[in-house]
């Protein structure tokens, strides 16, 4: 027979309130964040390569597998 063993129920301590210091007005930035020309622009070409190498590989595969399949029954 095996040694029952208790539960043992850990408690977490209880919360403590965040005392935060007074908090100071913002200080509004100088100038404003540009807009426009230097906008966000990214460059997906690499994803795009990749994703039809990866196409072709897979249609590669699924041609393969078809035709072994008439070879192989």
């Amino acid at each position: 027979m095996s040694k029952r063993r208790k539960k043992v129920i850990r408690r977490e301590p209880p919360l403590r309130p965040v005392v935060r210091p007074e908090a100071a007005p913002p200080i509004p930035s100088p100038t404003p964040p540009a807009a426009g020309p230097r906008g966000f622009d990214p460059d997906y070409s690499y994803i795009v390569k990749d994703l039809r190498r990866i196409g072709i590989l897979a249609a590669g595969f699924i041609t393969l597998l078809v035709i072994l399949s008439f070879f192989l029954r």
